[in-house]
C-alpha cells in the first residue's frame, strides 16, 4: 500500500506523457493537400505555416529542396523543420523562366514580377512593356544574371529550373533570398505537370484561383480525350524534323508522346520508354514513319514556313508521303507562346493535335499553335 501513490504518480505521468506526444505527433502531421497527378510534389498545411516538399527527379527517394510557407502577417515560428522559409504572398519576384511568367499572367498576378532574365526569349507584350518603362527590369543572361540588379529589386523570391548536375545556382544562392525551384516539367504527365499551378498559387495569395484554373484544365482535358474517341478516323503522325544531323521524336513517355496516345492516332514510337526526346539518324525515322499521314514539327523562324522554304532544309524529306500529300503543319514558336503557355494548358494543345489528326472533328476552336504549311 506504500508504493499505491508512487504507482499512481508514475500512471500518471505515463499517461500525460503519451497525451503530450499525441498531441505533438498530431500538429506535426498536418492535413495533407491531395493531389490528383503531380507525384513529385507534396505540400502540408500546419495551423502555422505549410511545408512543401519537392522529390528529386534525378535521385529516388532523395529531396530536392523543402520550402516553409509562413503567412507575412505573422511571427516564424521557433519550431520549423529544416528548409528554406518564404513569406507569402509574394509581392516582388524575379522570374528566370518564360513559362512562369506566362502562368503568373494567367493568374493575373505579372504585377508582382519585379524582375526577368533571358528577356530575350520571353515573348510576352506584357513583360517587354514593362522592362522599357523600368517597372520590370532586365537582370541579364539566366546562367549568369547581374546579382546587383536583383539585388536592387528586393525580391522576396526568385524562380528558376533546375538542371541534372548543374552545379547549384552560383552568385545567386549567396544572395539569401529565397530559390523556387520549379521543377514541375519533371513531372510524368501533362496534367501532373499542369498541376502544379496550384503550389505557384499558393506561393502568390492566389490558391483559390489557381485550383479554379487547375480544374478548368483538368476537364477540358478529359473532355477532349472523349471527344477524339468519338473520330472515325485514326491517323498515323510523325513529329518535328532534323536538327544538325539528328532527328529528335519524342519518347513514349514524354509528355508529348502521351499527349498524342490521348488524342488516339498511331504514333510510331509510341510503345518507346524515354520520357524525353530520342536521337535517331534520317534513316531510322524514314524507316519507321516515312508512310506517315500527317506531319507536325515546331520551328523557330520570323516568317511562317512554307513547302519550298523546307524542300531547302534537306532533300530526304520529299521521300515523306505527309509531305508528298502536303499533310504538314508547323508551329512557329517565335510567333506564338507554344512553349509560354502548354506547360499549364496542356488542354489548349491537345485541342490543336484533335484537329489536325482528326478532319472529321470540326467543332473546335482556330488551331492555336500550328498552321498548314503553304506552297
Amino acid at each position: 500500500m506504500k508504493q499505491y501513490p508512487y504507482l499512481l504518480l508514475c500512471t500518471v505521468i505515463v499517461w500525460l506523457t503519451s497525451c503530450g506526444g499525441q498531441s505533438a505527433h498530431q500538429q506535426e502531421g498536418g492535413d495533407t493537400v491531395a493531389f490528383r497527378y503531380a507525384q513529385r510534389i507534396t505540400i502540408v498545411k500546419h495551423k502555422e505555416y505549410t511545408e512543401v516538399s519537392l522529390a528529386n527527379p534525378w535521385k529516388e527517394g532523395k529531396l530536392l529542396h523543402r520550402y516553409l510557407l509562413v503567412p507575412s502577417k505573422q511571427a516564424v515560428p521557433t519550431n520549423l523543420p529544416k528548409g528554406t522559409v518564404v513569406r507569402t504572398p509574394l509581392r516582388r519576384s524575379v522570374v528566370f523562366t518564360t513559362v512562369h511568367c506566362s502562368l503568373l499572367q494567367m493568374l493575373h498576378q505579372e504585377q508582382h514580377i519585379a524582375g526577368v532574365a533571358d528577356l530575350k526569349y520571353i515573348k510576352i507584350p506584357y513583360i517587354h512593356e514593362q522592362v522599357s518603362k523600368g517597372r520590370i527590369a532586365d537582370c541579364g543572361d539566366g546562367m549568369s544574371p547581374v546579382i546587383e540588379k536583383i539585388i536592387d529589386q528586393h525580391p522576396d523570391a526568385i524562380f528558376l529550373s533546375p538542371f541534372e548536375n548543374s552545379g547549384g545556382y552560383g552568385k545567386v544562392e549567396e544572395i539569401d533570398i529565397p530559390l523556387i525551384e520549379c521543377a514541375e516539367y519533371m513531372e510524368v504527365s501533362p496534367l501532373a505537370r499542369a498541376e502544379w499551378m496550384r503550389f505557384y498559387g499558393m506561393l502568390f495569395g492566389c490558391e483559390q484561383e489557381a485550383d479554379s484554373l487547375f480544374a478548368e484544365v483538368d476537364k477540358n482535358y478529359h473532355a477532349l480525350q472523349q471527344l477524339a474517341k468519338t473520330s472515325k478516323v485514326t491517323r498515323s503522325v510523325l513529329l518535328d524534323k532534323v536538327t544538325g544531323s539528328v532527328w529528335y521524336v519524342p519518347g513514349g513517355r514524354s509528355t508529348i508522346g502521351q499527349m498524342l496516345r490521348d488524342a488516339v492516332c498511331y504514333y510510331p514510337w509510341s510503345e518507346d520508354t524515354h520520357s524525353g526526346s530520342v536521337p535517331l539518324p534520317f534513316e531510322t525515322v524514314l524507316e519507321k514513319a516515312g508512310e506517315s499521314d500527317i506531319w507536325l514539327f515546331r520551328y523557330s523562324n520570323s516568317h511562317p514556313l512554307c513547302f519550298h522554304e523546307l524542300y531547302n532544309e534537306h532533300a530526304g524529306y520529299y521521300q515523306f508521303k505527309a509531305l508528298r500529300q502536303h499533310h504538314v503543319y508547323g508551329c512557329n514558336v517565335e510567333l506564338s507562346l507554344f512553349y509560354e503557355e502548354t506547360p499549364f494548358r496542356p488542354d489548349w494543345l491537345l485541342s490543336d493535335f484533335i484537329q489536325m489528326l482528326h478532319p472529321d472533328i470540326t467543332n473546335l476552336p482556330p488551331l492555336r499553335y500550328y498552321h498548314q504549311l503553304y506552297d
